[in-house]
């Protein structure tokens, strides 16, 4: 409710769609700051074309007090930061309007000052009421130009943020996509020196794999169907190129109605797979995906290797800081990443709240 009411006051305040109803509005504000000029008390309109004629000049000297410091002195003084000059002219702008308003009382043949006494004090009471109203009425418009002001740079802000957090997120995809076809062309090189039947096998596959890359993965959000499918085709040819390589992939919930960013898990997969090759052992990779109270829950285990060097247990090439980062900005405080090393295994568990 209340980013609604922040968007309506926004759009309206810096739409130039709206620009004329904003002139319009504030027309309306000088109309019922000036009507008392037809009131000397509040049951007794007084409509002569004396009082009209004041009423005119006393609206058009609003009008032009407020535009003027409004469009003149504060984006030229105040909001330059030169705040004593913009005192200065906003008490001689008042200075003039205060002399201009007696000057339009002459307009007046029943003036309703005419049978107030004419001592010094009185004078003086009068020209203070009105030099204070009048800068209060300056004081507000000047408020208000302040706020707008102040609500476009938060959305300039707001939009420059974005646009950098969209580059930065382009440039942490950008990594994934070459290295994973980098190592998947590797693979494709070693089945063909084993045999043409399962290098065609492979490619034809690969296919399918090149398709997402420079189709799927190029969309903000793909359906998290896809991205298993992916992933499967993926485990399936190192599965082909490896004769002891075992994997798994379970699916629990409503699968496909969860729309991700693509490439989410594709890192977690790749070091997988990547760091525990064991020529003389079984290795295995196991993947879970749990949709559950607009929850998602990701699991990836993998075996490692009896002797592995520390150096190695790392994710990919593109480094664990750069996937929490990632993460961070696709859902800032709405996920969580664990991992846990021991011996035998390396389990991701990844969870998103959608």
């Amino acid at each position: 409710m209340a980013n609604n009411i922040d968007y309506i006051v926004s759009d309206f305040l810096l739409s130039p769609r709206k620009r004329i109803y904003r002139h319009l509005l504030l027309q309306l504000v000088v109309f019922f700051i000036t009507i008392n000029v037809f009131w000397d008390t509040p049951d007794e309109l007084i409509i002569t074309p004396a009082r009209i004629r004041s009423w005119i000049g006393y609206f058009l000297l609003i009008d032009i007090l407020i535009y003027v410091n409004a469009y003149v002195l504060v984006p030229r003084f105040l909001l330059k930061g030169r705040l004593l000059l913009y005192l200065i002219t906003v008490f001689a702008l008042i200075l003039v309007s205060i002399v201009t308003l007696g000057s339009l009382q002459t307009l007046f043949d029943d003036t309703r000052f005419e049978d107030l006494p004419s001592s010094q004090s009185v004078i003086w009471l009068n020209i203070l009421s009105s030099t204070i109203s009048t800068g209060l009425l300056v004081a507000g418009s000047s408020a208000m130009m302040l706020f707008k002001h102040w609500i476009s740079n938060n959305q300039r802000v707001s939009e420059l943020e974005a646009a950098t957090l969209q580059s930065e997120l382009k440039f942490l995809k950008s990594q994934i996509n070459p290295h994973f076809l980098f190592n998947m062309l590797n693979n494709v090189y070693v089945l063909i020196r084993k045999g043409r039947d399962e290098a065609a096998d492979v490619l034809f596959k690969l296919e399918d794999l090149l398709r997402y890359q420079f189709n799927d993965s190029a969309q903000d959000r793909i359906q998290l169907s896809s991205d298993i499918r992916f992933m499967s085709d993926f485990l399936n040819l190192e599965k082909i190129r490896r004769d002891k390589f075992n994997y798994t992939i379970s699916k629990e919930g409503d699968i496909n109605s969860v729309w991700l960013p693509p490439l989410l898990f594709i890192p977690f997969v790749e070091n997988a797979v990547k760091h525990n090759t064991d020529g003389e052992n079984a290795s295995f990779v196991y993947l879970s995906f749990n949709v559950q109270d607009n929850r998602l829950t990701f699991r990836c285990e993998n075996s490692k290797p009896a002797e592995e060097e520390e150096k190695d247990n790392r994710i990919g090439g593109l480094g664990l800081k750069n996937i929490r980062r990632r993460l961070d900005l696709l859902y800032p405080d709405r996920h969580s990443l664990k991992i846990i090393e021991d011996k035998q295994s390396y389990t991701v568990n990844l969870y998103l709240d959608l």
